[in-house]
C-alpha cells in the first residue's frame, strides 16, 4: 500500500515598505499569509520577523 504525503503550501503576499533615502525598494517588507495572525514585518529582508499585532 502506498502512502501519499501532501505538503500544505502556504500562499503569501509581500508588500514593500518605503525606506527613506533608499534608491531601491529597500529591505523593509510586510508579509501577509492566508491564515489569521499570519502577518509579519521584516526590516532586514527576511533575516528576522516581527508579528503584526492588530489588537493594539
Amino acid at each position: 500500500m502506498e502512502t501519499q504525503v501532501r505538503k500544505a503550501r502556504s500562499k503569501y503576499h509581500e508588500y514593500t515598505v518605503k525606506t527613506p533615502g533608499s534608491s531601491t525598494r529597500g529591505a523593509r517588507r510586510i508579509i501577509t499569509g492566508e491564515a489569521t495572525d499570519e502577518d509579519y514585518y521584516t526590516a532586514d529582508h527576511y533575516a528576522s520577523f516581527s508579528p503584526i499585532a492588530f489588537g493594539c
